[in-house]
């Protein structure tokens, strides 16, 4: 049977092995000690807060130690663990509290403000403060609690391989988010199949400065560095200079971000003095990334790679070797391992080589549908056990796939089928352009064109002549954007995503530029 329980089974085979360095601190923790620390989570919840499997319990915290004794005790206790975004206002928080009907919620004092406002908009059973000093005396101190625990008084409690370790709410960008139902075999199958295909080793040492509430910090890598026995270096948030640091200093081996977190550590002061040589690879995900970054980052001797994931599947669903990260650039590989991939063409059936349709998937590392939302669940599923991702892909000859944007995104201009993504990529090749984002606009006469925002870079010139220019040697006239938007930045996410419904609704009221002739 397999469950999450991957930190125990791990401090079983090497209890001394260094599994988490808190960068904040500096304080490191063995195998060992940190199983220890989620038994006696566990144990907290279920003795001071009588908590049950199958109980929701929510944490909102900057990412630190006690977020990981949380999540792995999760594993242990058959409590739903309901990570909260840290961006997020009480109200949209409230939601999540009301959706999940969590009984119980974690908080560091950096959200004191916060969780106050929560508390007047959603009931829970109680709150746990992470650190000392709650004005609110009927809150459990968890480092009071944490003292006068035994672990070894944890009662060891059935689990099956479908239960649902967490709920994990999407971001909600296009509506109310959705509480995404992760199985102990998801958390555990994405854990194995990565070391496998991506060929981890108990030697690595990745830097996890990505927030913990989401899939990508606690899957990505997290889950499979544990599994495979290397280390983790925690940040309490993103600042270029200290990961650049810390990179150096520790000397990791794998290097992981958004293509927001690359371009930040490339304008870091210190970037050009850093040492790569110690780096296996890096892997970007949670977005198209630019060509230039992977350049920037191959003049200096670093294997770059390009992932994809979803909170629904993985969240790591390709691989692809060094060489290949070169040969086939602007690829995200291969399917892992026992992984099932497929795209959808218009006509239902399956897309053959070099026509763009729908990515879909199926096998065990799928999530279980949505909490409490059964259409969305049946949206999302087919009667074959697909899951539909809402994503368009291609995959080419040799088996390798090709992300072509949202098929939400998608435009339809005069009956021909328009790739955001397509004419994103080509725009970031030209030297002046920092960043884009190109969506669709209703047209009388096309029906819809596209649109392009563009952020030059610092000290960059270029107009719509030259841009127009740029892109008319590449793509076909009718992909050209109609109108282009000049912007200082674009707004994302807190895991890099444009919000292209803002982008939108900005534009709807903003000056319309001349429109470029078609």
């Amino acid at each position: 049977m397999i469950t999450a329980d991957i930190l125990g089974e791990r401090a079983r085979l090497t209890p001394d092995s260094v599994a988490l360095i808190s960068v904040p601190t500096g304080q490191a923790f063995t195998y060992a000690e940190l199983d220890r620390r989620a038994r006696v989570c566990a144990h907290i919840w279920m003795k001071h807060c009588a908590l049950a499997p199958g109980d929701r319990i929510g944490i909102l915290s900057e990412n630190r130690v006690e977020y990981l004794d949380a999540f792995w005790a999760a594993g242990k206790s058959g409590v739903i663990l309901v990570p909260l975004g840290t961006r997020s206002t009480a109200r949209e928080l409230a939601q999540i509290v009301r959706d999940s009907g969590m009984r119980r919620l974690m908080y560091s004092a950096r959200f004191d403000a916060v969780v106050q406002e929560l508390r007047q908009l959603a009931a829970c059973d109680g709150y746990i403060r992470l650190d000392p000093g709650s004005a609110y005396p009927s809150d459990l101190d968890y480092a009071d609690c944490f003292e006068r625990v035994s672990p070894d008084a944890l009662p060891r409690v059935p689990i099956s391989s479908e239960d649902i370790y967490c709920l994990l709410y999407t971001s909600g960008t296009t509506g109310t988010p959705k509480g995404v139902m992760i199985p102990h075999r998801q958390i555990a199958w994405n854990a194995y199949n990565s070391v496998i295909s991506w060929q981890l080793r108990d030697t690595d040492s990745v830097q996890i400065f990505t927030p913990l509430y989401h899939a990508g910090g606690l899957a990505a890598l997290l889950a499979p560095l544990f599994a495979i026995g290397g280390c983790v270096l925690l940040h309490d948030g993103f600042d270029p200079s200290e990961i650049l640091r810390t990179f150096t200093k520790h000397k990791c081996s794998i290097l992981f971000g958004v293509p927001t977190t690359f371009r930040m550590l490339m304008d870091a002061p210190e970037f050009g003095a850093t040492d790569f040589s110690h780096a296996r690879w890096c892997i970007s995900g949670g977005a198209p990334l630019p060509a230039y970054i992977i350049s920037a980052f191959q003049r200096r001797g670093v294997v770059f790679k390009q992932g994809y994931g979803l909170t629904e599947v993985g969240v790591n669903c390709f691989a692809m070797t060094a060489d290949d990260s070169v040969r086939k650039a602007g690829s995200i590989g291969k399917p892992l391992m026992f992984t099932e991939a497929k795209i959808i063409g218009e006509g239902g059936g399956e897309a053959p080589d070099g026509e763009t349709g729908e990515l879909c998937f199926r096998g065990l590392h799928v999530c279980r549908g949505y909490w409490n939302n059964q259409e969305a669940t049946a949206k999302a599923f087919d009667a074959g056990g697909w899951f539909h991702t809402g994503d368009l892909a291609r995959r080419d000859a040799e088996g390798f796939f090709y992300i072509a944007g949202r098929l939400k995104d998608m435009i339809i201009s005069g009956g021909v089928n328009v790739y955001p993504a397509e004419i994103e990529r080509e725009l970031l090749l030209h030297p002046a352009v920092a960043d884009v984002a190109v969506a669709g606009v209703p047209d009388e006469r096309w029906g819809e064109v596209p649109i392009a925002f563009v952020v030059l870079n610092a000290g960059g010139s270029a107009d719509v002549e030259e841009l127009l220019a740029f892109l008319g040697s590449r793509l076909s006239k009718i992909k050209l954007p109609k109108r282009f938007y000049f912007l200082e930045a674009l707004p994302r996410n807190a895991y890099g995503k444009v919000l292209k419904n803002e982008l939108r609704a900005w534009q709807a009221k903003a000056p319309a530029p001349p429109n470029v002739k078609r």
